[in-house]
């Protein structure tokens, strides 16, 4: 459903040349959750501007289903991190979710559905008449993801949407999310820098280096599809995913581009039988 090729991106400017993305590619199958980690200024949000058509590369390419992107592609989604700036305030909830749909010109009574389902899915039916100022930062971003749920997207892009939310509003949104991609099986990528959510979240979580970036490792999440905060996060074999995360993360801060690094998806050694965790 995505394949990115070879993708490097280079700013130049009148005084220095910023090698931001070095050579990034890899693919997600169809139905699809992926998580994508790195350390801190890594190019992570260079790299989803470029897939959405956003920015241009300096070389290489994005494919969505097999068509060229080299512009926003309606097929495809995007939830923000500043859900506060995504959401037009003088706009009902209803009207913020119904938005888009407009613009893809469907029939009133479709978008009526759509809106309803939407909203019903991320647990504010209740909340369609509300603004988004009267919500609360994690409700306002269930707003944004009801919209781009009701867009029906082939693929979903997740640019560390839950990094504003406390603590337990923030799992209750990972719940969600996996959720939401059990019904839909709606092709996402989840940007995020907190490695124990991408390795909660995703059935692969993607490893970048520091700038110039390129892919440290592509790790398998074996644990079970069925997930839970308390079950799943205390399981043996959670840690071990989570410590081979941070271990290539840790290295990636200090590491010379030019090192070589893990290729395939590749799980972390299994220690002992964790079936049941």
């Amino acid at each position: 459903m995505l394949d990115v090729r070879g993708i490097k991106k280079v700013y130049e400017s009148k005084d220095r040349t910023v090698e931001a993305v070095r050579d990034l590619t890899f693919t997600l199958g169809q139905g699809e959750l992926a998580c994508l980690v790195g350390p801190s200024g890594c190019g992570k949000t260079t790299l989803l501007k470029i897939m959405s058509g956003l920015l241009e590369p300096t070389s290489g390419e994005v494919l969505m289903d097999g068509a060229r992107v080299s512009g926003p592609p309606p097929g495809m989604a995007v939830v923000f991190q500043e859900y506060g700036r995504s959401l037009f305030p003088w706009m009902t909830v209803r009207e913020n979710v119904e938005l888009p749909l407009k613009q893809k010109k469907l029939p009133t009574e479709r978008r009526r559905q759509l809106v309803e389902e939407s909203l019903a899915a991320v647990g504010l039916a209740e909340a369609h008449a509300a603004y988004p100022w009267q919500l609360s930062g994690g409700m306002q971003q269930r707003v944004a993801i009801a919209r781009a749920v009701a867009y029906e997207p082939h693929v979903l892009l997740m640019d560390e949407p839950f990094a504003a939310v406390d603590a337990q509003t923030r799992a209750d949104l990972e719940d969600l999310i996996r959720d939401l991609w059990h019904k839909f099986k709606v092709t996402t990528l989840f940007v995020t820098h907190d490695i124990d959510e991408a390795v909660y979240l995703g059935q692969r979580v993607l490893i970048l280096s520091n700038s110039p970036t390129v892919i440290r490792d592509d790790l398998t999440i074996d644990l079970p599809d069925e997930r839970d905060q308390l079950t799943t996060r205390s399981s043996p074999r959670f840690a071990e995913l989570r410590a081979r995360v941070y271990e290539q993360i840790h290295r990636a801060k200090t590491a010379s581009p030019d090192e070589p690094v893990a290729a395939g998806a590749t799980p972390a050694p299994v220690t002992q039988d964790h079936s049941g965790a």
